[in-house]
């Protein structure tokens, strides 16, 4: 049985129609056949309802400090009336933080940040890193040799400790934060782009317009990039992960957002020495980052096996 033969079988087995079948509509009934996955997304819908909600659904003020307006102590237990706390206390579902606000509210708006950041460092990344990786696996010779120099310059160095250096030269704050995450991400997407217009620009289409005369922007970003993109929406969705992760990293240590921001990694550090005093302070935060990152993971891990043909029929 040849390879199309094969292919066509396998869609036939899906339950596809063997006329007008995009990838696209291959890769979704692909993803929702994989449970996984389905979590994965699942949860970052629900993420980015918060998100998007925050102002509406969050009983305070993030940055509201409740002393004399509420009878209510520093590190304060969580209150919830329906588990039994008495109706006279102002119920805090996740408790009071060190300043006396209200955690939950900040932990709200702290969804609101992170996927801010998760998608702006990646979408930076993805930029520079797609036009690089074109041009580097498209021209090949000097250009491709430059090009990746830099980027094995940038991968020698543990992508936390040099945005902690980068961040160190900017000054702290969430905007050098980011740009030093994206930074730090560049050369993953440029090698991931280089290597897939490598296998794309010797296809026969390409050949073919190249024969008729095509120049190269036309050839480069309009043949050979739409086909060379699949690897790099699995990269970027993992990506979002470890950019969150790297964010709440460098928050930290005090190099990324700043007091009073409501961002998760600010927060694990503002009550890491209440780890036995108070650890509902602790555990919030660090639970929400870990929740964010394993759901992006889940949904990467999802569309790597929707968009490779070679898994699509391996893994369930």
């Amino acid at each position: 049985m040849t390879d199309k033969t094969a292919n066509l079988a396998n869609l036939d087995k899906e339950g596809l129609s063997l006329k007008s079948v995009s990838l696209w509509q291959i890769t979704w009934r692909r993803l929702f056949k994989r449970k996984s996955a389905l979590l994965g997304l699942g949860i970052l819908i629900v993420l980015v309802f918060i998100a998007l909600t925050a102002q509406w659904i969050s009983p305070y003020d993030p940055y509201q400090v409740l002393i004399g307006i509420e009878d209510v102590d520093m590190r304060q237990a969580p209150c919830i009336h329906l588990l039994g706390c008495p109706k006279d206390q102002p119920q805090h579902i996740m408790g009071i933080d060190g300043n006396v606000r209200d955690q939950f509210s900040r932990l709200l708006y702290g969804t609101r940040l992170s996927l801010m950041v998760g998608l702006t460092t990646v979408s930076f990344a993805i930029i520079i890193g797609t036009i690089l990786g074109a041009l580097s696996g498209y021209f090949g010779g000097w250009v491709d040799n430059t090009i990746m120099r830099v980027m094995d310059v940038l991968l020698a160095f543990p992508s936390l400790l040099l945005a902690i250096a980068i961040v160190t030269v900017l000054g702290p704050g969430l905007i050098n934060a980011l740009l030093a995450i994206g930074i730090v991400s560049i050369p993953a997407y440029a090698r991931v782009v280089r290597s897939s217009v490598l296998s794309v620009r010797e296809m026969d289409y390409v050949s073919a317009t190249r024969a008729l005369g095509g120049n190269n922007f036309d050839i480069l970003f309009k043949r050979i990039m739409p086909n060379a993109l699949t690897p790099l929406i699995v990269q970027g969705t993992l990506g979002i992960a470890t950019a969150i992760l790297d964010a709440a990293a460098l928050s930290f240590l005090g190099l990324g957002a700043q007091p009073p921001t409501p961002e998760w990694g600010q927060m694990l550090s503002a009550e890491r020495n209440q780890v036995f005093t108070a650890p509902h302070l602790v555990f919030y935060p660090g639970f929400a980052i870990m929740t964010t990152v394993l759901a992006f993971n889940l949904l990467g891990d999802g569309l790597r096996d929707a968009l490779d043909p070679r898994l699509a029929h391996t893994s369930k």
